[in-house]
């Protein structure tokens, strides 16, 4: 369900008092297992599972796969074996359209009131957010100013191409391997095929504005904004590490951003944990990304990922607690900001994050104006397993740019 930008600045910014949170009355005799798709946050979660077991006697297991292990696929072999999870992870309509048949609704649960970006479907409330998150062009700070390029200046497609030939002229005097630090292989395909195609779907457009999402889902691409949107994506290529480009996985990715290799990297917030167990301390900081043709001043900003709870599951009513504790309890609040580095989506969260990502995700927030996440809602598979492997044939050069544009619109057409 979409939201407005203003309901969601109101959720980091609004201070409220903290609830209580009810317990199960059976909860000794319970187990939560909990699947999900973030390997940036598995120790953190784990370890707050850890107390909250400690604190209530409910045991919480956590199972991690993400990052380059595919976590739909996982989660499908999880479901038909005997290790069905109690809580699952989905994102946006193309998971509640997979997963549907096994999801029970939160009715009554205390986090509802406390956030306006619950995923919600057939008027019944399906998922608890993880978390906000956002994703631009990050940067690294020092080495903009080293090379003398002003980040307000990265707003368009003609401001990044002058920002990367200068910059790329002085690799030997920056320290850099290369511009940008971009993955397209196949250990990286949310990269390209949902991230980056976010670009095409709702870069410079209202936030919450379907419009070209829906042509797609109806099988009709925008050839004119496609265009465009190859343009970007050639840049990004052309001034990218060779090997992290065709070969890399996430920790080459934001390896070599982390060591500064790269003055730019194409990720989000989620890196944050990454970058400061890796003792990272430069100044960063996201710029818009320009997608299309224009002039852009907002980055991507959504909750992208829900915690869903699994309809056959014996243990609901102890999944419910767990994630109501996260919510409404002080102790969950640490975890979410100060562990995990998230920036919450439930007003009732007094913390601010310390990460620099995140902080300016905030500061993002702040400006008033972002881009709607809807690589989400695209059909089931679409962006990883249908139009991610013609980023990498793009890449490789197995296919020039206009032949991406067409096959790109071809797989578009396919879903009519």
């Amino acid at each position: 369900m979409k939201k407005s930008l203003a309901l969601i600045l109101v959720l980091v910014l609004a201070l409220s008092m903290l609830s209580g949170c009810s317990q199960s009355s059976t909860k000794e005799e319970q187990t939560v297992v909990i699947y999900q798709n973030k390997v940036e946050i598995g120790e953190q979660l784990t370890a707050f599972a850890a107390a909250y077991t400690k604190e209530t006697g409910v045991k919480v297991t956590v199972k991690t796969s993400g990052g380059d292990t595919p976590y739909a696929e996982n989660l499908k072999a999880e479901f038909q074996s005997d290790r069905q999870p109690d809580i699952f992870v989905i994102e946006g309509m193309g998971g509640y359209n997979t997963w549907k048949s096994k999801l029970a609704p939160f009715e009554g649960d205390q986090w509802i009131d406390l956030t306006s970006l619950e995923f919600m479907a057939d008027g019944k409330v399906y998922g608890f957010p993880v978390a906000v998150e956002g994703w631009g062009m990050a940067y690294n700070k020092d080495l903009l100013d080293k090379a003398g390029v002003d980040p307000a200046t990265l707003t368009s497609q003609e401001g990044y191409k002058a920002a990367f030939e200068k910059i790329d002229a002085m690799k030997a005097d920056l320290g850099i391997t290369s511009v940008v630090a971009m993955a397209a292989g196949p250990d990286m395909r949310w990269v390209t095929g949902l991230h980056n195609f976010n670009g095409y779907l709702s870069a410079g457009l209202p936030y919450g504005d379907t419009t070209v999402l829906d042509k797609l889902l109806s099988g009709e691409p925008d050839m004119q904004r496609l265009t465009e949107y190859a343009d970007w994506v050639e840049l990004l290529f052309n001034y990218a590490d060779e090997s992290v480009l065709l070969t890399g996985n996430y920790d080459s990715q934001v390896g070599q951003f982390a060591t500064g290799k790269s003055v730019f990297i194409h990720q989000g917030n989620w890196i944050d944990p990454w970058l400061m167990d890796n003792g990272v301390t430069f100044p960063m900081a996201f710029a818009p990304h320009a997608s299309v043709k224009g002039e852009f001043n907002g980055i991507f900003i959504g909750a992208p990922s829900f915690y869903v709870i699994n309809s056959d599951s014996k243990n609901q009513q102890a999944a419910r607690d767990f994630l109501n504790y996260m919510a409404t309890n002080e102790k969950g609040h640490e975890y979410m900001v100060n562990e995990a580095k998230m920036v919450p989506a439930f007003t009732n969260v007094k913390l601010t994050p310390s990460t620099p990502l995140s902080a300016n995700i905030s500061e993002w927030l702040a400006k008033g104006t972002a881009y709607t996440w809807l690589q989400n809602d695209m059909p089931d598979g679409f962006g990883m397993g249908t139009i991610a492997p013609l980023y990498e044939s793009f890449a490789k050069g197995d296919i020039n740019k206009q032949e991406f544009i067409d096959q790109l619109a071809g797989k578009i057409e396919a879903l009519k």
